[in-house]
């Protein structure tokens, strides 16, 4: 399928006000009840990545499970869930971060990677960067290395994609929203 960043740019919905004033967030839920939508996104990053040396997967909580699936699944590669605080019943090993809502922590399965890996990471979209960056913190305590990020959306106004790039980490989006664009 024919990539196309209008097509699905006009199946996210912006929500003025969520979650709390003065923030427009950026609903991905009309884009994966698009079958061509979601083709679409799905088909752009395993293009993409199917000739990478990509390892593993590694999904960030909870929208980045949804494509991450797909493309752990399409390139027969092995799923890392990177998760909220308290959601990994093993061993794990966490990253606090700051979000553009507040503070959070993140968890990975200790044994999740063995060390030489190459994982990519994917979310919906890339806001201040937090996310990330704690992901990218996680996966390099465990001796692997960060291949890309990847994500749906980008908030270029937030920067959270120039400091990842200034931090060493690769970043790749489908599409960008202005801080004013709806």
């Amino acid at each position: 399928m024919i990539f196309d960043e209008y097509a699905i740019k006009s199946l996210i919905r912006p929500v003025p006000g969520f979650p709390k004033e003065g923030v427009t967030f950026r609903d991905i839920t009309p884009l994966f009840q698009s079958p061509k939508g979601l083709r679409m996104v799905a088909d752009s990053l395993i293009q993409r990545y199917i000739d990478s040396p990509v390892t593993h997967i590694g999904a960030i909580d909870a929208r980045g499970f949804l494509i991450g699936s797909i493309l752990a699944y399409e390139l027969n590669r092995p799923l890392v869930l990177l998760r909220k605080a308290g959601k990994l019943p093993a061993d794990t090993i966490g990253a606090s971060y700051a979000t553009e809502y507040g503070e959070a922590t993140m968890q990975m399965h200790r044994d999740a990677l063995a060390g030489g890996e190459q994982v990519l990471l994917l979310d919906d979209l890339i806001a201040t960067g937090g996310t990330f960056l704690a992901a990218a913190s996680l996966v390099r305590q465990c001796g692997a290395s960060v291949y890309e990020a990847a994500a749906i959306i980008d908030l270029p106004d937030l920067g959270g994609s120039q400091l990842m790039q200034d931090a060493g980490i690769p970043t790749y989006t489908l599409c960008a929203f202005a801080e004013n664009e709806h």
